[in-house]
């Protein structure tokens, strides 16, 4: 299933690589950015106040701060929202589909639901 994942650009093949990844505190370790800067890719992830906290202490060996677009970590929150709401459902949320096609299937009608009511809410 993961090789269907796709990022149609203007042009040229399809990415399967995204431009950046954001992620909560939790996912700020060193082995995380180094992963996702080895492959290219940005990092849009805060550093937790312990993890500044030891750097600081370090001093200049603690190597420089982690830069972090602001903006670009907002829309992370976009994201989280409509997870939220596809796992609202208990089908979703639990895994009860266990082929790869029927739960993607369960996805689809979940976000058709979602989509159907958002649009019924902006009309009236």
């Amino acid at each position: 299933m993961q090789n269907k994942v796709r990022v149609r650009g203007p042009v040229g093949r399809p990415r399967t690589r995204p431009d950046a990844v954001a992620g909560d505190r939790a996912y700020s370790s060193r082995g995380n950015r180094a992963h996702l800067r080895r492959r290219g890719i940005r990092v849009v992830i805060p550093e937790r106040k312990d993890q500044a906290a030891n750097r600081r202490r370090k001093g200049s060996g603690g190597g420089r701060p982690v830069s972090h677009d602001a903006d670009l970590y907002k829309e992370r929150n976009t994201v989280e929202r409509l997870i939220n709401k596809l796992k609202a459902w208990r089908d979703i949320a639990t895994r009860y589909d266990k082929t790869p096609d029927s739960y993607l299937a369960g996805l689809h009608l979940r976000a058709s639901m979602i989509w159907i009511k958002d649009l019924t809410r902006t009309t009236h």
